[in-house]
């Protein structure tokens, strides 16, 4: 049985490899664990199950109180009508279309951070490029003062709590960073009131059929989703392509290659690590009988890897791949996907281009490789280059 609330398991691990020769489910300390491709992709858009994150607090011993509350009405635990309407008030804002037309802000935001490091030749990559980055982007998106970005990331820092395995030992710091970050959103829903901006603040508040809580659950939700997770596999990138300097040499030489190699580490070294589903009546899957509530875990980077769909999986940013798992799938589909997989196809190759050299200045410091994983620090070396 694989224990996912131990923070020394891992699952990226050769375990968790074998035992996926062995069967395509293992149990785990929640319920059951995916670890094949084909029945992974299969399950995620079965509506024999609905989206399993809503009992997450309750799992850990959370039963109520701010973050228990706010928890179940974010669009990641809402079902139904409730999460139909909310999302397809919300979508307009991410297609594909809207977010394309910010690629030169992004490659502004990116190359300034760069200009601060670039002529030190080192990096602490987390505090001086994923986390201003991630978070610039956001108070972009959402209309916000662009220097405001330092308290944004410390909230959503915060925040990013919520998706630990240490969740329930979080709480106070969660619910903290709840007040803070909500009472910010409510001051800029009644700014965009008075005064309608173009950003996607008063796309909502215009749209008209959100109440005020709901609007404070989705605008909290996304600053701190949208950070966190881009910051995270921002350095979880940087230490799949430092690992691989062949194919940081590619990128750096050719910046077409950006989208793909998003979509290779997330394939290969997901932040998400676990998506969940929770089934909504007894049934059987692939022989796997599970009643009522039961909750099942599909592992990314297990699926992302199986060999049966990747005959090679080894890390190879120039491949064609079947569609990771790193967004989920089905109808809880991440929203921001767009915005996630065009900042880092824009941040990706201006960083290889700058610092060809690059390499890890020691270990770093990295969460468990269970739940959201990522780097907390991650210090690069590399031969100092001009400005911009």
């Amino acid at each position: 049985m694989f224990d996912l609330g131990d923070p020394r398991f891992d699952v990226t691990s050769a375990q968790v490899h074998a035992a996926r020769e062995q069967d395509w489910y293992v149990e785990t300390t929640w319920g059951w664990a995916v670890l094949r491709y084909a029945e992974a992709s299969e399950l995620l858009r079965d509506r024999r199950f609905r989206q399993g994150n809503a009992r997450w607090p309750e799992q850990n011993g959370i039963h109520s109180g701010l973050f228990s509350d706010w928890w179940k009405q974010t669009l990641l635990s809402l079902e139904g009508d409730d999460h139909a309407r909310i999302r397809k008030l919300m979508v307009p804002a991410f297609k594909n279309r809207v977010i394309a037309e910010m690629r030169p802000v992004f490659q502004e935001i990116a190359n300034s951070l760069i200009d601060e490091f670039a002529p030190r030749g080192e990096v602490e990559f987390i505090h001086e490029f994923a986390e201003p980055y991630a978070a610039r982007i956001i108070c972009l998106l959402l209309g916000l003062p662009d220097d405001h970005w330092p308290q944004v990331a410390r909230w959503a820092d915060d925040l990013g709590h919520s998706f630990s395995i240490d969740v329930g030992n979080q709480v106070p710091t969660i619910e903290a960073a709840l007040e803070g970050l909500s009472s910010y959103v409510a001051d800029a829903v009644a700014a965009r009131r008075a005064s309608p901006q173009p950003d996607l603040v008063t796309t909502l508040v215009q749209a008209g059929s959100l109440t005020d809580r709901e609007l404070s659950v989705a605008l909290v939700f996304l600053a701190f989703a949208g950070m966190e997770t881009t910051r995270n596999q921002l350095g979880l990138a940087l230490q799949t392509l430092l690992a691989h300097p062949s194919q940081w040499a590619l990128l750096a030489a050719d910046p077409s290659l950006g989208a793909n190699a998003v979509e290779e580490v997330m394939r290969v070294n997901p932040t998400v690590t676990w998506v969940t589903r929770e089934a909504l009546e007894d049934l059987t899957f692939h022989g796997l009988d599970i009643p009522r509530g039961g909750i099942v875990q599909v592992l990314s980077h297990s699926a992302g890897t199986d060999p049966r769909a990747v005959p090679d999986p080894a890390f190879d940013i120039t491949q064609q791949r079947p569609p990771h798992h790193g967004f989920g799938a089905g109808i809880h589909h991440c929203l921001g996907h767009f915005v996630a997989r065009t900042d880092m196809a824009v941040a990706l190759p201006l960083l290889a281009r700058r610092m060809p050299d690059a390499r890890p200045d020691g270990p770093g410091e990295w969460l468990p490789v269970s739940g959201n994983t990522g780097a907390v620090r991650f210090p690069i070396s590399f031969t100092p280059t001009p400005l911009s």
